[in-house]
């Protein structure tokens, strides 16, 4: 490696928490010495994060915290691939985003102002149906 990659790398920090990780394998450095350990234990860490990935995609429309799960295995590719750390710090700062966006007042006062609104409809509607039918439920339970 020359200086102009080292700095490159070292440009490419987390910003997050402050620290100044650059991209790259995480993996130990015995691992790293040699090529064909360091080439399965890269084949493991994707065949692990891969079983994650697909857990958490039948966990989307199952129940189950199923984007969490997803998150995790993009984690665990992180830890050795620079795509996955980028496609990480690529959510981070959208998630951060979008927290800041909604702390804002304006938004705030929109989201209380159209949840309100919601509820009287559907208190409207609930009011409405009380009237017509009474409590009687829609469905029959034999005793």
């Amino acid at each position: 490696m020359n200086a102009e990659s080292d700095e490159r790398r070292g440009a490419a920090t987390d910003g997050a928490d402050g620290s100044d990780k650059g991209l790259g394998s995480r993996a130990p450095h015995f691992v790293k010495r040699s090529r064909p350990l360091h080439l399965s234990w890269q084949v493991g860490v994707f065949v692990v994060g891969l079983a994650v990935v697909i857990a958490g995609i039948i966990m989307l429309p199952l129940p189950g915290p199923g984007w969490l799960v997803i998150f995790g295995g993009m984690a665990i590719w992180a830890t050795e691939f620079v795509w996955a750390q980028l496609v990480l710090r690529w959510t981070k700062r959208k998630v951060t985003e979008a927290a800041q966006r909604a702390l804002d007042p304006k938004v705030r006062r929109r989201n209380i102002t159209l949840t309100v609104i919601g509820l009287v409809i559907v208190a409207a509607l609930v009011g409405v149906y009380v009237v017509k039918y009474g409590f009687e439920m829609p469905w029959k339970i034999g005793k």
